[in-house]
């Protein structure tokens, strides 16, 4: 008894280490080509926990490196949790340090982080989706759980975030996949819901001819089944060419958009906003 006390109390190491778990497809795993800006001013405070063995960036999967990106595979492009975690390093006292968790696959439905439906949909997937997912093991929810637990031990976790839904359009069983993902995420990681709210993201909006835009009506509905879940604005975000992913400057902003609602969530105002006042 005395050793299992002793181990719960020694699982999270350091409480001003704030670990934020993101997953979802090619929007969080990250489309745009990073640009010399997104590389350089990086606070040594801001930390991502590789998922993946890049040994081209000196990367070992399972080992905390700082947020330089790519933040999820090898070869991934900018993605919104960049500038989520630039914005809370901006902002939160310099005593808290942010960690980042991204396991994503381009591509695919939602039901590729769904326990009892993973193995069954990729059955069926084409051979360059399986190869991402193999990069995880060939189960991209039971990687995310695995590094969660990894990062438990130097931290705590203190939300989700999500950008997933161009493959599930007009499904209006999407709320519910996404509900049951998190269930099963507080479940096995020992959550406790009230204190881990998820950020769902909008796909590219009809302002940018979004070809997706629809699906942000179901989107916006999530917080009707997942209390905790708060919706993140894609409006003004650039589009590239596509219509499916954003530019650059589109995943900074949307980025950014993400980590001013989680401080505003955690009890902090952005960076920007203490200038002003």
């Amino acid at each position: 008894m005395l050793f299992l006390l002793t181990t719960l109390k020694g699982f999270s190491q350091d409480k001003n280490f704030y670990i934020f778990i993101c997953f979802g497809q090619s929007n969080m795993e990250g489309n745009a080509r990073i640009e010399a800006q997104d590389t350089s001013g990086i606070d040594a405070r801001f930390r991502v926990l590789q998922a993946v063995d890049c040994s081209d960036k000196g990367r070992i999967k399972d080992q905390w490196y700082t947020a330089v990106p790519p933040l999820a595979r090898c070869r991934t492009g900018l993605t919104p949790a960049d500038y989520f975690g630039r914005t809370l390093a901006a902002s939160l006292p310099k005593k808290i340090k942010i960690g980042i968790i991204n396991v994503s696959v381009a591509g695919a439905r939602i039901e590729v982080f769904e326990k009892d439906q993973y193995q069954t949909y990729l059955s069926n997937a084409p051979e360059w989706m399986k190869n991402i997912a193999n990069e995880y093991g060939g189960n991209p929810y039971g990687r995310l759980v695995e590094l969660a637990r990894l990062a438990q031990k130097a931290g705590v976790i203190k939300g989700m975030l999500l950008h997933q839904g161009e493959s599930n359009p007009n499904d209006t069983l999407w709320t519910q996949k996404v509900k049951g993902i998190y269930d099963n995420l507080v479940k096995d990681l020992n959550l406790k819901p009230k204190k881990v709210p998820l950020l769902a993201g909008e796909l590219v909006n009809a302002d940018q001819q979004g070809a997706c835009a629809n699906m942000n009506k179901i989107i916006a509905t999530l917080p009707d089944k997942l209390p905790n879940s708060y919706i993140i604005s894609s409006a003004g975000c650039p589009s590239s060419r596509d219509h499916l992913h954003f530019t650059a400057e589109g995943y900074r902003i949307i980025g950014t958009r993400y980590g001013e609602k989680m401080l505003a969530l955690l009890g902090y105002k952005p960076a920007n906003q203490l200038k002003n006042q």
